[in-house]
């Protein structure tokens, strides 16, 4: 089954044609759509085990994946790009909504945060895994759940960003162009990256696999996975957001 989401580029995008779905006609589709599901149950999973298990998670998924379907109607070759961030959608929604990393936590983040930050200013240039260490006094298990946290928290802001991008009725309102017009911008952020982040995106989003996976993949450390697809979504963030505030003050 293909189950590309929202960062592939290239294609021709039809217009929108909405068509409601029988009940058989659901769940047939819901059968058909359920390894994309549980695809992307085991992307997040390594994250969110702690307040969600994967039977939880893979619930929530599909009701990601039905209301995908009641929204889009019959699915077509695209489909899969806009359901697959409705369902990672319905996932981190409701992680945010169990405040999964608990306020010490997130205080801990961006304390780090902060002082790799400062580090960087002072060395001039990025610090290397060592001097982070030996700098935030962090422990090699405590760096490493930073580094995922850190991660976590730039592929929710281009999750939002994809998904408010793919909303049908957003589109029937903007107008085709305006559907045109924001997969060239998407195309060009990707074209903005160096070949390696470009590919850790294509590995996470269009074959879903997790960080771990990916690190296996390109026979990188997890730790440096973390880091080149945080840096790789912070790029990508930013060129979406600068164009986006450009086009509406238009």
């Amino acid at each position: 089954m293909n189950a590309n989401c929202a960062i592939d580029s290239g294609y021709e995008l039809p217009e929108d044609s909405h068509t409601t779905l029988s009940a058989a006609e659901e769940q047939r589709w819901v059968k058909q759509y359920l390894p994309l599901v549980k695809r992307i149950v085991s992307q997040l999973s390594l994250q969110a085990n702690q307040v969600l298990d994967r039977q939880d998670m893979e619930q929530i998924g599909l009701m990601g994946l039905l209301e995908g379907l009641r929204r889009y109607g019959a699915p077509d070759e695209h489909f899969g790009r806009f359901v697959a961030l409705r369902i990672r959608g319905a996932i981190l929604d409701e992680l945010r909504r169990q405040d999964w990393r608990p306020r010490q936590v997130r205080q801990q983040v961006h304390k780090v945060r902060d002082g790799i930050r400062a580090l960087s200013r002072q060395l001039g240039r990025e610090p290397t895994d060592e001097e982070v260490l030996a700098h935030t006094g962090l422990d090699q298990q405590g760096y490493m759940d930073f580094l995922q946290a850190d991660a976590i928290d730039a592929i929710e802001s281009l999750d939002d960003l994809l998904q408010k991008g793919m909303e049908p009725g957003s589109e029937r309102s903007s107008g085709f162009e305006e559907r045109i017009h924001q997969e060239r911008l998407l195309a060009q952020a990707l074209a903005r990256l160096n070949e390696r982040e470009r590919l850790i995106l294509t590995l996470y989003y269009q074959h879903e696999l997790n960080l771990k996976e990916i690190a296996l993949v390109l026979d990188l450390t997890d730790a440096r996975v973390c880091q080149l697809s945080k840096q790789a979504l912070n790029k990508a963030c930013a060129f979406l957001t600068a164009n986006e505030s450009i086009a509406s003050s238009c």
